[in-house]
């Protein structure tokens, strides 16, 4: 599977603004301190986030601010966003099967529609989560401890 961390950073990084932007600017800084990610690979992701709508940021003493309401977000937007899979999708195929032999000249066949079905699958699912539900069993979790 070739899904990057950026995907769970990103949720991680929408959680934290959310979570924490009534008390605090919420800085790639702080992010970065909440995530263990660093600061540059933050404000990237911040920036794929502003690109899609889902951020707002203000250089200096603003700080990421939520673009959408937490129940507008999916966890699919969140992948979309952040280009975890590039254009070839999850599964990547070795480069070169032989010809020659009866697997390797047959093994796309069996396996693209099988390996198709379960990105679909997967996009489906993220697609019925909101960041909304996240923050809720996040802050849940917060209080109980």
């Amino acid at each position: 599977m070739q899904i990057t961390s950026k995907f769970t950073t990103a949720v991680h990084i929408l959680t934290c603004i959310d979570v924490f932007s009534s008390q605090m600017r919420v800085t790639s800084e702080f992010l970065s301190g909440s995530t263990g990610v660093n600061a540059v690979i933050i404000r990237n992701v911040l920036a794929q986030l502003k690109a899609a709508g889902i951020v707002s940021t203000r250089q200096g003493s603003g700080g990421a601010h939520l673009a959408r309401p937490l129940n507008a977000i999916t966890l699919y937007d969140i992948y979309q966003a952040v280009d975890c899979v590039d254009d070839d999708g999850l599964f990547h195929f070795h480069e070169n099967p032989n010809a020659e032999c009866p697997v390797g000249r047959n093994i796309h066949k069996v396996m693209d529609n099988r390996l198709s079905a379960v990105q679909t699958a997967l996009e489906n699912e993220l697609k019925k989560t909101t960041l909304a539900e996240i923050v809720s069993d996040t802050k849940n979790i917060i209080e109980s401890e």
